[in-house]
């Protein structure tokens, strides 16, 4: 009896430890899962119709970029990637999260502009700078 108990704690110390060693790598897919949710709301920014549409998903896009501890984050307007976080803080890659932090910034100054069509044309500058 003693040696299946020891066996199938060994055992279960083993599934302990893959799982372990995998959840890293499980948190990082969600990096790449938050910035092509940003970068589908850029888009529907990019084509709403009224300028309160256009700031709600540039705050979407901004919520997917920045996360809930990020500057600008706002839940107010709904955040698509609650369950993704945000995807600087889970990109370590330098060139990406610059590129992020840069989309980040022109998303904030769009959620303050007044022009429909200006905003409109920032939220597809930020699209496809997140393609």
């Amino acid at each position: 009896m003693k040696t299946r108990s020891i066996i199938a704690s060994t055992a279960a110390l083993g599934v302990l430890a893959t799982f372990a060693t995998l959840a890293p790598t499980i948190a990082m897919a969600d990096g790449p899962q938050a910035t092509a949710t940003a970068a589908q709301h850029a888009g529907l920014a990019a084509g709403s119709a009224d300028l309160a549409g256009v700031q709600r998903h540039l705050h979407h896009t901004l919520n997917c970029l920045v996360g809930p501890d990020g500057a600008g984050f706002d839940a107010a307007p709904g955040n698509p990637c609650a369950a993704a976080g945000g995807a600087i803080p889970q990109t370590s890659d330098a060139t990406a999260k610059a590129k992020l932090e840069k989309a980040a910034v022109q998303v904030r100054a769009a959620i303050a502009g007044k022009d429909l069509d200006a905003t409109r044309k920032a939220a597809a500058d930020v699209q496809a700078l997140l393609k």
